[in-house]
């Protein structure tokens, strides 16, 4: 059997993209949640927050690690296995990566290294200023990148003139049509994450015991911020539905299972979609709730597969089951911000040990739900590299072969494996440490000593009175 090295490719970069964004939509949020502690610790001076600033930081620090490494191989695909769409989009794609490393990695390189390492060694308002700094520069790197990607789905300001992307106008390509809703939906998913795994590894510490005072500030803030943030993200999720719908109505008929342009169209619970049959073998829906959703009316006519050439049709099935487990994860944090609400009253929140074990045990739900929606994003708008302009065939390496793409795919998930397994083992070993007491933890003075000369009599190993390291 001969290999497909269009299929084996785009497996490949589906691997790749999807162990690499499970990282910066953690970190995003991450980033920022540490800068506010660090804000909180500089006003107040309460260790509390200081433990928590010390703790999460170590975290961000591997997971930061782990989403350098896996990110750098994404770009180097681009020339491997999609060289004829790197030539074609180079004049766009090209500056703006350059963009996001100038922009972006620049700022986080000068100000990362003071938030891991200066702790105690730089003056306190200069270690704020570089959370600060860090949380902003993960907030540009999202800002490049999700500009880049939406204009894929959605491209403007280009004109194709001899299989090249000519730009027309960069502020039409860098703001497109799809991208104010996806970089709004991308970052409180990074926070919604966040929050969640903050909340859950607190509830965890809460279970045994292990400095309360501080997790019961960490649970309580991040379940006021899941309290408003995900019923938003519903909102910002309708917002982003209807752009697509009227950018990309094949996608949105393949989230809904809907073949036939009709109007009062059922919202599918549960569907098998058949794409050689172009039909549903099985479906159970609410009357007329996916019209009401999508055009705001239940009479809204919504477009069906059948516009779309069978050839042209994204996987249906992958889609349509994909976008019901994002949804559906998100019901359910949703739910459980509103439980969390409900169980405030006499701090109930602190000692209910089967809610605390149900926010530990949901800690990976919003990384699912995160790759169930880059699932939907990328699956849906196949067969299109460029949506409406470039295909996947197009795009991919003329030379490239089926052994060579398969041989570069395990190698990845080999590397890979070896990547997260480190990475895992370093966050639980972070983890079952925890917060250490106040009295075994290195003095936050700020007061930065001026070395003295080495062999200055002052400082002698041989006067017992004075500490040759401190001094």
């Amino acid at each position: 059997m001969e290999l497909d090295p269009l299929l084996l490719s785009r497996l490949q970069f589906a691997f790749v993209i999807c162990f690499h964004t499970i990282f910066p939509v953690f970190t995003i949020g991450l980033a920022s949640y540490i800068a506010l502690l660090q804000g909180l610790f500089f006003k107040t001076h309460n260790p509390a927050w200081d433990r928590l600033a010390l703790f999460w930081t170590k975290v961000f620090a591997v997971v930061f690690g782990m989403g350098v490494v896996s990110g750098i191989v994404m770009s180097f695909q681009f020339g491997t296995n999609w060289s004829n769409f790197s030539m074609a989009a180079s004049n766009f794609l090209g500056p703006m990566l350059s963009y996001e490393v100038v922009t972006a990695f620049f700022l986080e390189a000068a100000f990362l290294g003071i938030l891991l390492f200066g702790r105690g060694k730089v003056p306190q308002g200069v270690h704020l200023f570089a959370a600060i700094m860090v949380a902003v520069g993960t907030f540009i790197s999202a800002f490049w990148i999700l500009s880049a990607n939406s204009w894929m789905h959605t491209p403007a300001g280009v004109e194709l003139i001899d299989n090249r992307f000519h730009i027309t106008s960069w502020s039409e390509a860098i703001f497109n049509p799809s991208f104010p809703y996806r970089f709004v939906h991308m970052a409180l998913a990074s926070f919604i994450t966040g929050g969640f795994v903050v909340a859950g590894v607190s509830a965890w510490f809460l279970v045994r015991g292990r400095d309360p005072e501080a997790n019961r500030r960490a649970l309580s803030m991040c379940l006021w911020l899941l309290l408003f943030l995900t019923p938003a993200q519903a909102v910002v999720g309708d917002f982003h539905g209807l752009n697509t719908l009227e950018h990309q109505p094949a996608k949105v008929a393949a989230m809904e299972g809907h073949w036939e342009t009709s109007t009062n169209v059922p919202l599918l619970l549960f569907a098998i979609p058949d794409q050689e049959a172009q039909a549903n073998n099985f479906e159970l829906g609410i009357p007329n709730l996916a019209s009401i959703i999508l055009t705001h009316s239940p009479d809204g006519e919504i477009p069906g597969l059948n516009e779309v050439a069978v050839e042209e049709q994204p996987p249906v099935i992958i889609v349509f089951w994909a976008f019901r487990v994002m949804v559906g994860i998100g019901l359910l944090m949703i739910g459980v911000s509103l439980i969390g609400l409900m169980l405030r009253r006499n701090e109930r929140i602190y000692h209910q040990r089967l809610f605390l074990k149900a926010l530990t045990g949901m800690i990976s739900l919003p990384f699912i739900a995160v790759l169930a929606g880059w699932i939907v994003t990328e699956s849906g708008r196949a067969p299109w590299l460029v949506y409406g302009m470039m295909t996947h065939a197009e795009g991919l390496t003329p030379s490239l072969t089926g052994s060579m793409a398969l041989f570069s795919l395990i190698g990845y998930i080999l590397v890979y494996a070896v990547v997260f397994y480190a990475g895992i083992y370093y966050l639980t070993r972070v983890v079952r440490n925890g917060m250490l007491p106040e009295d075994d933890r290195e003095t936050t003075d700020m007061n930065v000593h001026r070395p003295m000369r080495p062999l200055s009599a002052a400082n002698t190993p041989f006067d017992d009175d004075v500490d040759p390291v401190r001094n």
